[in-house]
This record gives structure tokens, C-alpha cells and sequence, in this order.
């Protein structure tokens, strides 16, 4: 098979028994799987994890097909799918930790991730300490002798650092610790965290895999070290996603790889044009070298997304209404990845604990879609005119 990410893109998953002489794998939905002989159900039953019909719940060709997809983009043993990214962030970590285990998470993670530990995590006595996701191989200061998981996120959620994940594995490695990335930003494509020894990659598959903001899925590709441990509780737990959604996924992982390249040539004209705005202190792209962790970026990924944000000079964050509430094309609205250009004013003070977020003004954090991007500079402009003339006198 090819090592090309374009051609894999096309090819992965598409099994003669799965696609039966089509092009797509067809939706397959079901509930109750039929055996056709007691012969075949011990076998199944021996096996449930097999590639083989069983129950609905255990997948069909739909799912298999993307789950065997994902794999081969990822470079992974295995690969399970869950109803949202969430699901498979916190279905990868319980895959891997005990009760008394002790974990650490970047202080730049996504909310959602947080809030799962310092809840579900906490109730069950597993305690989590949060690092400066700059924190590089100096993390071994916070390890513990009952330290199970580290969870990264490169580039961090709202304020983009990127995290020396070589040298966070060099530690763990040391330690016998498992990681866990959240790779959504990046996607397989310009990032794949098992070739740089991180045990589990997460991908919210809702994000930039689906393209289309229509499918709510998520995706936990793994090394064959932990492979079993993590579909067995996705199963255990009763983790699946509908066949639909499997399907809108796999139709826009085909498309990945030309909307990636969009996603960033727009990004990017966007980001520079905003870099010399003065109502603009700081642009938080990886890409940039005023984001935390650039030199990183240019050293372990082969490209960036259409995900960034900005820093304002002046005001609060009610002030941002100037400016969001009558915007054209930037549309207010969680999630990103998809073709269309997203703007949210986002605080991330209130999600830190180990650092503390410091800035002149609010944060926008911004996904550049598909549109001409002089069509997109222009409501920008108008919008950040709006912004700034609520401090004229």
C-alpha cells in the first residue's frame, strides 16, 4: 500500500466486501445481525470484535470502513469511534488509568476535557494536575509514583501553544506513563502523534475529518500496546456511532486533504493581514512567530490548520459585541472545521490553574473557511472598525 497521504486519503478503507463494486461503502442500518448457522454464532460470539457482523452496536462495514481509514492515516494498530471528540478523549483516558492513579493534563486542553477530570475523574480518585504546556521535558518535575496518563493537546485549545511532544514522551517513556494527544487541529494529516511515540491519538472527527459541520463523531487511534485495552472499554461502555454519521465522515475524509490546503493558504493571508492591524496585539497562530511553541511547530509538523486566534489591544469582552453581532460571513458558533468562517469571542482565564492568562485586551479566536479571503478580510475590517470606535472620543 502507498505511503502517499493524498492517494491513501482516496483508497483507505474500501474493502471489495465492504463496497461490493461501488465506490462508497454503502450505509449499512442495523440493529439485530442475522447468523446463518449456531456454527457461525459461536464464532462470532468467540470473537466479537472481529470485522464480522454481530450486533449493530459492534459496527458494519460503514464504521469498519472508517475506522480502518483513520488507522492507515494514522499509522495505527487500531482505531475506535465515538458519538463526539469528548467521548473519545475521555473513553482514551479511563481505557488507561485506576482508581488511586494520578494524571496530568496541559493547562491549555480543551474545556470539555477539564472539566471530565476535575468531575467524572476526581469522583473516582484518580487526581489530575495541570502543566504549563510549555512545560517540554521539565514535566518530569510533576511526575508521581502512581502517575498513569499525560494528556497533550498541540496546538492548546484558544490560545495555540505547541507542545515539545517528543520531549513529553521522552519522559513518559521513562516512567512507563501512557499518552493521550488531542491531534484535532492538526488532523493526521500535518501532525501524526503515534510516529513521535504517543500511545493514543484523538481526533474530534466533528472538526476538519467531517468538513461539512453536519456529523458528530470523534476518533481514538492507538499502538498496538494499548489497543486492546481501549476498545475494550469503548465496548464495555457501549460506545458507537450511527452509520450515517460514519458515512458523511468517510465522504469528507476524501475531500481532506485538498480542503486542508484551502483551510491553511486562507488562514494564513487572513492572519497576515490581521498581524498588521492596530487594533491586533498578538496573532496566536503556530504558524506565527509570536505563538508560544512556533519553533516546535516548524520542526515537527509539515503544515497548519484554518484555527487561530487573535488578541485585541483595547477593551473587555462585551465590547466584542461591536463587532460580532453584525459581522457578514463570520458566523458566532461552537465546533470549527468546517467550510464556512467561524469568529467566538473566547476568555481563557477562567480555564487555567497552572498558568494565568494575561492580556490587553479579549480574545477571538477565529476558523477561516472557504470563502475569498478578501471577501473575509473586508467583514473583518468593517467588524474591527466597529470594535474600535467604541473608544473614540
Amino acid at each position: 500500500m502507498t505511503n502517499n497521504k493524498d492517494t491513501k486519503l482516496v483508497t483507505a478503507g474500501r474493502r471489495k466486501e465492504w463496497t461490493h463494486g461501488i465506490v462508497n461503502p454503502p450505509v449499512y442500518r442495523a440493529s439485530t445481525c442475522l447468523f446463518d448457522t449456531y456454527a457461525q454464532l459461536r464464532e462470532r460470539v468467540a470473537d466479537p470484535t472481529a470485522k464480522k457482523l454481530f450486533y449493530g452496536r459492534k459496527g458494519t462495514p460503514t464504521q469498519w470502513s472508517l475506522e480502518e481509514a483513520i488507522s492507515e492515516l494514522e499509522g495505527a494498530d487500531g482505531t475506535m469511534l465515538f458519538p463526539s471528540g469528548i467521548a473519545a478523549v475521555t473513553t482514551a483516558i479511563l481505557s488507561q488509568v485506576k482508581a488511586g492513579d494520578h494524571i496530568l493534563i496541559t493547562d491549555s486542553a480543551y474545556e470539555p476535557t477539564r472539566s471530565f477530570a476535575d468531575g467524572v475523574l476526581k469522583s473516582m480518585n484518580v487526581a489530575t494536575d495541570y502543566y504549563d504546556p510549555m512545560a517540554g521535558s521539565d514535566i518530569e518535575g510533576l511526575v508521581k509514583a502512581n502517575t498513569s496518563v499525560i494528556v497533550v493537546e498541540s496546538p492548546g485549545s484558544l490560545t495555540f501553544e505547541v507542545q515539545d511532544i517528543p520531549a513529553i514522551v521522552a519522559v513518559a517513556k521513562k516512567h512507563n506513563i501512557r499518552t493521550i494527544a488531542d491531534n484535532t487541529w492538526a488532523t493526521p494529516l500535518l501532525f501524526k502523534p503515534l510516529e513521535h511515540g504517543v500511545d493514543i491519538s484523538v481526533e474530534a472527527c466533528t472538526k476538519y475529518l467531517g468538513g461539512h459541520s453536519d456529523a458528530m463523531i470523534g476518533s481514538a487511534s492507538a499502538n498496538g500496546a494499548v489497543f486492546k485495552k481501549l476498545s475494550r472499554t469503548a465496548y464495555q461502555m457501549g460506545h458507537m456511532v450511527s452509520p450515517d454519521d460514519a458515512f458523511l465522515t468517510l465522504r469528507g475524509l476524501r475531500t481532506l486533504g485538498v480542503r486542508m490546503k484551502a483551510h491553511e493558504e486562507n488562514a494564513l493571508k487572513v492572519a497576515a493581514w490581521l498581524h498588521d492591524h492596530p487594533a491586533v496585539s498578538k496573532i496566536l497562530h503556530p504558524a506565527f512567530e509570536s505563538c508560544p511553541g512556533h519553533a516546535t511547530w516548524a520542526r515537527d509538523f509539515s503544515g497548519s490548520s484554518g484555527l487561530f486566534s487573535i488578541v485585541l489591544t483595547q477593551g473587555d469582552y462585551p465590547d466584542t459585541a461591536a463587532m460580532v453581532d453584525h459581522m457578514r460571513l463570520f458566523k458566532m458558533g461552537f465546533s470549527w472545521g468546517g467550510y464556512e468562517s467561524l469568529i467566538l469571542p473566547s476568555d481563557p482565564a477562567g480555564s487555567r490553574s497552572a498558568t494565568q492568562w494575561k492580556a490587553p485586551g479579549p480574545v477571538l479566536r477565529l476558523h477561516i473557511g472557504l470563502e475569498d479571503t478578501d471577501d473575509l478580510i473586508a467583514d473583518l475590517a468593517d467588524g474591527l472598525d466597529r470594535f474600535c470606535g467604541q473608544f473614540k472620543s
